[in-house]
């Protein structure tokens, strides 16, 4: 008697777990990557988002990071501060611009 609740409820509770994993950390992050693109393509910026913190890195910084680093870097910008992006192509224009 008891295994008919049972039973439903933690495949319930595995579906709800899988869509909230599946929003998280797939749904959530295409929509910062594409709300990303969406602003660098409205001031006009030809560079994606990984070029721009590399060159910053390189350039502004003079530091050298790994592919995975990149990668990282672009992945927290992305969804916790975009308008990073935006400041860092700023940088390298003023960096560009002073020389």
């Amino acid at each position: 008697m008891a295994t008919a609740f049972i039973i439903p409820l933690i495949l319930a509770a595995i579906a709800g777990l899988g869509g909230y994993l599946l929003y998280r950390y797939v749904i959530y992050d295409a929509m910062c990557k594409s709300s990303v693109n969406r602003i660098l393509n409205s001031y006009d910026i030809k560079k994606t988002p990984s070029q721009i913190i590399r060159e910053f890195h390189e350039i502004v910084r003079g530091e050298t990071i790994s592919e995975r680093k990149v990668r990282l870097l672009e992945k927290q910008y992305r969804q916790t501060d975009p308008d990073q992006f935006l400041e860092m192509y700023d940088a390298l224009r003023e960096h560009h611009a002073d020389r």
